[in-house]
């Protein structure tokens, strides 16, 4: 599959992606640029040294202006980007993929690079269609900036015990001294640099990945426990009784609060998340705004409509203050929440209704098959209300649907949710009744 994905640039180092790929990207984005500021940053990957050397050299061939921001967490990058009124920004990083592994978060002006501009990006890279340039290259130290600026923003918080799990990424040390300085007083775990990610797998929103993290919360008896992912823009928070909580139903104490300060504001939530996630926003007498899953979709919605809070269920929060997403950020407006109300963490989470849902049921199948798939779903269910933002997704009475396809692998992925859990077996049993080769598929892959 192409290395250009929906809403960003993966691919194996060395086989799908090297520097040349990087210079050639850069001419690219250099060309795009027509000699405005660029700014480039990189995660902690064994590859990222040498792609970012090479991205560098073509974005100033193309007479891109560079300001170099080093190794830095991505919500950082982004922090340069509106600091530094950048016109465009390249971050290089697979974000919570694993270490072989790496690739390129692109910015041009002030949305997210859409899919049409990715393709667009890659076929200018294929003509080699590049405008020609001399353009210079800077060295920015950000983080003490950055790390000034959520300070100051968070001066008032109660002291709290918490547990932060860097996963050896690069909150591996911006997110324990941010914390300590608003004080906070932090256990660490995985707190080292190590872009191989020898103690955990970067992507946090598994839950058993996080199980060092969660003994370690009970074990010290944290009030809170936080995992970020490799590049440092997710994050999932564990409670004082070592459950993982879903990030949707973690999204709702963020709806509670900001719906509050922001009456009928307008939050974007992915396609996946529970139906809480819409009712609760109901319930504050906000707008609640679906939107297809990924980075780059929810962070250009929540723009375009002027939104004040959006998330995902994989751990990305975005925040209309900041015109994008940020893990710490969302970390340390957790904690004023919870000042606020006086509640622990599992306190908090326990006022919000839960309801029986699937996580992702991968799929693997071919992309004609998993096409096929959701072709029929669109048949036999066209009398239901069907939402095609991504694959399909079946709002039944008692629940919902949803399969759409992968963008990084040939799997199908599914996810159903009901209000109860007879309820949930019943519709995941009339779905696979009624698309034999759904069935077929699941029974192959052991659902």
């Amino acid at each position: 599959m192409s290395v250009f994905k929906a809403c960003d640039i993966r691919g194996v180092y060395g086989k799908e992606l090297d520097e040349g790929f990087a210079y050639r990207l850069g001419r690219a984005v250099g060309s795009r640029a027509q000699g405005g500021s660029i700014v480039v940053g990189g995660d902690l990957r064994p590859s990222t040294r040498a792609l970012k050397l090479a991205l560098i050299e073509g974005l100033r061939q193309s007479g891109g202006n560079v300001y170099d921001l080093g190794i830095l967490p991505t919500p950082a990058f982004y922090f340069a980007k509106r600091e530094l009124q950048a016109f465009a920004g390249v971050m290089v990083t697979a974000s919570h993929n694993p270490p072989r592994y790496n690739g390129f978060k692109l910015i041009l002006g002030d949305l997210p690079v859409t899919p049409a501009e990715l393709r667009s990006i890659a076929e200018q890279m294929d003509k080699e269609d590049f405008t020609e340039g001399q353009g210079d290259c800077r060295q920015v130290e950000i983080l003490p900036i950055y790390e000034d600026a959520l300070a100051s923003s968070f001066s008032q918080l109660k002291s709290h015990h918490l547990v932060v799990d860097a996963g050896n990424g690069c909150m591996w040390a911006v997110a324990p001294r941010v914390l300590r300085r608003v004080g906070q007083r932090v256990s660490e775990l995985y707190c080292t640099p190590d872009g191989t990610f020898p103690y955990r797998d970067p992507n946090p929103a598994v839950p058993e990945h996080l199980r060092d993290l969660r003994q370690r919360v009970t074990a010290e008896g944290s009030e809170l426990g936080v995992a970020f992912d490799g590049d440092g823009d997710r994050v999932v928070f564990v409670d004082e009784r070592g459950r993982v909580q879903p990030a949707d139903r973690t999204l709702v104490l963020f709806v509670r609060h900001l719906l509050s300060e922001h009456p009928g504001g307008a939050v974007v939530y992915d396609l996946k998340a529970s139906s809480v996630v819409a009712e609760e926003i109901l319930a504050m007498g906000g707008r609640p705004l679906m939107e297809r899953s990924g980075h780059a979709f929810i962070k250009r919605r929540l723009l375009l409509e002027g939104a004040i809070l959006g998330g995902e269920i994989s751990g990305h929060y975005f925040f209309g203050e900041l015109g994008g997403d940020d893990a710490l950020y969302a970390t340390l407006l957790l904690l004023r929440i919870l000042d606020g109300l006086g509640l622990s963490f599992a306190e908090a989470m326990d006022t919000v209704p839960a309801y029986p849902i699937t996580p992702d049921l991968r799929i693997p199948c071919s992309p004609e098959e998993g096409q096929q798939v959701i072709q029929q779903l669109q048949k036999v269910f066209a009398d239901y209300p069907l939402n095609l933002l991504d694959g399909v997704r079946i709002t039944f009475p008692q629940g919902w649907a949803l399969a759409r396809l992968s963008v990084t692998e040939p799997l199908l992925t599914l996810r159903f949710e009901a209000r109860t859990p007879e309820a949930l077996e019943a519709l995941q049993r009339r779905v696979r009744q009624a698309v034999p080769l759904l069935d077929e598929l699941m029974r192959r892959a052991g659902f």
